[in-house]
């Protein structure tokens, strides 16, 4: 059961406070459903299409072709909350448009789908106070920032979680593991390996094409699980406590 801890951003009296393990098993759990739902089986990488119809499923709206430029230079994304509705969901058109922007569509979309599952229910436990919609009028929205997509900081918690979420869904826990310890296996490595070294590297890349994901969210991913660090650093892969 999530914990509630009080929110300093003072945009509810409290909030969600997830562990990193709650987050993969929700993630995992909700991917692998609805690809079986949808295509009889979870097969990896999820197709961008799969991911446009979870968030079309769980949303009012969803619009692949927006301006948001006017929300600042590297707003990628923005989720409008709606209480008592589903959330709109906004991305900006030049991912959709743009085929060598793929995989920031597919960080951005799952980034926002985030947003949707784990944070719309608090604007139905607690609607924004007039008071504080008077002095911010962006209170129901996300606006979700290029740096802030998969590695925000976390005092920024929305973003942090819904970041950690991104990267749960595109590169599920069990089977992200499985590839690693196949890796490590065939290498004759155990434990967490140098960032640095060479072998993170050809992981790296060997997650990418995996899961269909780009270097920066493969490492980001890795890094966060432990999976690679320093040298010395490392538990044993198959057992695994992610930091909070």
């Amino acid at each position: 059961m999530v914990k509630y801890v009080s929110d300093q951003t003072g945009r509810f009296s409290q909030r969600p406070h997830y562990l990193p393990k709650e987050l993969d098993r929700e993630c995992e759990s909700a991917i692998v459903d609805f690809l079986k739902e949808q295509n009889g089986e979870a097969r990896f990488p999820v197709t961008t299409d799969d991911l446009t119809r979870m968030i079309e499923r769980d949303t009012d709206d969803l619009d692949l072709y927006a301006d948001l430029s006017g929300f600042g230079p590297t707003v990628e994304g923005l989720t409008e909350f709606r209480p008592g509705q589903k959330p709109f969901v906004k991305i900006s058109a030049e991912l959709s448009e743009d085929e060598r922007r793929q995989n920031r569509l597919r960080t951005t979309l799952t980034h926002e789908w985030g947003h949707v599952r784990f944070h719309a229910y608090l604007w139905d436990l607690e609607p924004p106070r007039p008071d504080l919609l008077a002095h911010s009028p962006d209170a129901t929205r996300q606006i979700c920032k290029r740096e802030t997509i998969i590695n925000a900081k976390q005092t920024d918690w929305m973003e942090w979680q819904a970041g950690y979420v991104c990267g749960a869904v595109l590169m599920p826990l069990t089977r992200l593991q499985r590839l690693v310890g196949s890796y490590q296996e065939a290498q004759g490595l155990y434990g967490s390996l140098d960032a640095q070294s060479a072998h993170a590297t050809r992981l790296i890349a060997e997650v990418q094409e995996a899961f269909g994901v780009s270097a920066e969210a493969a490492r980001i991913r890795l890094l966060k699980l432990g999976l690679i660090g320093r040298a010395d650093a490392g538990p044993s892969l198959f057992d695994l406590k992610p930091a909070a």
